[in-house]
Order: structure tokens, then C-alpha cells, then sequence
């Protein structure tokens, strides 16, 4: 589990770099501290989906990209790339080839494509019991549009003002400059692909 934080901030430290901002600015543009930055940068601290999401859309790549690394590539592929020609990566993932990123507050992210899809981010999310995409008192917006489809549990979905509740096979769409947060109501993780399309602006 280190290994996977310190990747991800490995990467985020890279594209941060990229675009020459130094920590104590990035963490002004995205009201965090830098102490924070610098301990998701070194893999001592999880972001939540709210701050990855912050810290991404600052630095002006996509969550495919921190996925991917610095490198354009999402890694080695076992299994899945028979009769590929080795130049482009097969558009097969197995079940426990995806690349995952866990975040704080009991939240998964699993990669279900094997490269970059342009201006899309379709996943597999989990949401352990008690889970959240942001704190009880806070709400995340960003570029684009969320597709969203409960595969078991219950998922609770904010947006504005408005509170919904999905059960296993219930699915939301929703512009994601909405104010929203996304939370398990219940005692059983929830599971849910999810599209989040034009997150680059």
C-alpha cells in the first residue's frame, strides 16, 4: 500500500513540477496547507476524491493521467495483450490487472480501460461502509459531466441543495460544476462504474 501512495504522489509531484508551481502555491490555489501537499507528495497522506480532484483539475491533467504516470504509459499489462503487436496496449483489463488508487475516506478508484481515453474516466468506485467522496460539511465541483450506475449497496448523492438515494441498479447523470458529494448510506460497500466525461474543461 505504500508503494501505491508514494506513486501517486510521485506523480502528482511530477506534474506539479511540470507546470512549475511550488507546493505552497498549489496548496493556496486549492485552500489546503503545503504540509498537506507535501505528505500526499511523499506517500504519507491519501488524498480524498475531493482533494485529488482539486489538485488535478489546478494542475490541468486529467485522473487517466495520474493513473498513467509520468511516463504516457499505464505499465505492464499480464495477460491481456495476446496478439498485440507490443506498440499499443491491449483493450482488455483483467479483473486484477486494473490499475487502482485508494483514496481517503474509505473510497476506491479501479481503472477500466488499458489507456488513456481522452477526456473520459470511467471507473469501477467503491465506497467502504461509512465512506465518502468529501467530509460531511464539505462538497466537490469540477469541469464536466458524472454517469454513474449503483451495482449493490446504497450510494447517497448530493447535488446542491438536493439529496438522492440509489439502490442496486438505479443510475444519475449530473453536470459536475453542481456543488456534490457522494457517500455510503449503508453497511455493505457499495459498488458503481462510473463515467466522469469532459473533466478536462
Amino acid at each position: 500500500m505504500a508503494g501505491e501512495l508514494e506513486d501517486i504522489g510521485t506523480r502528482l509531484r511530477e506534474e506539479r513540477e511540470r507546470v512549475q508551481i511550488s507546493q505552497r502555491e498549489l496548496a493556496r490555489r486549492i485552500g489546503l496547507s503545503a504540509s498537506l501537499i507535501s505528505q500526499i507528495e511523499s506517500g504519507q497522506s491519501k488524498p480524498s476524491v475531493s482533494t485529488l480532484y482539486a489538485i488535478v483539475t489546478e494542475l490541468g491533467v486529467s485522473v487517466d493521467d495520474v493513473f498513467r504516470g509520468s511516463n504516457g504509459h499505464s505499465g505492464s499489462v499480464h495477460g491481456a495483450g495476446e496478439g498485440s503487436t507490443g506498440a499499443e496496449e491491449a483493450p482488455v483489463v483483467r479483473s486484477d490487472e486494473r490499475h487502482v488508487i485508494d483514496l481517503d475516506s474509505g473510497v476506491r478508484w479501479e481503472r477500466l480501460t488499458s489507456h488513456q481515453h481522452e477526456d473520459v474516466d470511467f471507473l469501477h468506485v467503491i465506497y467502504d461502509v461509512g465512506g465518502s467522496s468529501a467530509s460531511d460539511t464539505m462538497m466537490m465541483r469540477h469541469p464536466g459531466r458524472e454517469y454513474g450506475i449503483v451495482m449493490s449497496g446504497r450510494l447517497g448523492v448530493q447535488l446542491g441543495f438536493d439529496q438522492y438515494e440509489l439502490a442496486p441498479g438505479d443510475s444519475i447523470g449530473f453536470d459536475s460544476t453542481l456543488p456534490h458529494r457522494l457517500w455510503n448510506l449503508g453497511d455493505e460497500p457499495v459498488h458503481g462504474i462510473w463515467f466522469v466525461v469532459g473533466r478536462d474543461g
